[in-house]
């Protein structure tokens, strides 16, 4: 079973998060932030991730220490589930509608950490969450996990429909770049390592 639980202890957050790549084992979101809870339930779900969340963090200043902590031990988990990554796809793609709006994630589980996220956000808010913290949410996870992280929005009008479609593509893209391929030998690199 391919799975990690990370704890993360700062004098701004408390982060615990467990992640199991195999089984949908359940799904138990607490940030403190209900946007980002939202979120995170929808990529997991979507993902098929079984996922759970345990954050507190000084909200009192704002959301900012917590969304990006939370990412960044989220991307943790992710690289240790996989481990030496034997056999996995690597590359995934998704893209996912959401009303008027269209978001696409592509990703490379390389070793390397990049991430490229293009996405008008306008509305600054949604729920408790500062729509500008969803950008650092996903360089956190690109960067802690090691891997290229591209996401846009394509086309769209509504903040929530834009973060929600990434937030999909996310998991959608995820599952399919951890997905193991019995036709792979190793790794999927010509290098042997990734």
């Amino acid at each position: 079973m391919r799975q990690a639980t990370i704890k993360r202890v700062t004098q701004e957050t408390q982060i615990e998060i467990s992640l199991n790549l195999d089984e949908q084992s359940g799904i138990e979101i607490d940030t403190g932030i209900g946007f980002l809870n939202h979120m995170l339930n929808l990529f997991a779900k979507h993902g098929r991730f079984g996922l759970v969340v345990k954050a507190h963090g000084d909200l009192d200043v704002d959301p900012h220490h917590t969304t990006e902590d939370t990412g960044i031990v989220l991307g943790e988990c992710f690289k240790k589930a996989l481990g030496d990554k034997v056999g996995i796809e690597r590359y995934g793609t998704a893209f996912v509608p959401m009303d008027e709006t269209l978001g696409q994630v592509s990703v490379d589980l390389s070793g390397r950490s990049y991430l490229v996220f293009d996405a008008e956000l306008t509305n600054p808010r949604l729920g408790g969450l500062d729509t500008e913290t969803v950008e650092d949410f996903f360089q956190a996870v690109a960067f802690a996990a090691e891997m290229n992280l591209h996401a846009r929005i394509l086309y769209g009008r509504n903040t929530h429909h834009k973060v929600e479609s990434l937030f999909k593509a996310l998991g959608r893209a995820m599952r399919a770049a951890v997905t193991v391929n019995p036709d792979i030998i190793g790794v999927n690199s010509t290098k042997g390592v990734i």
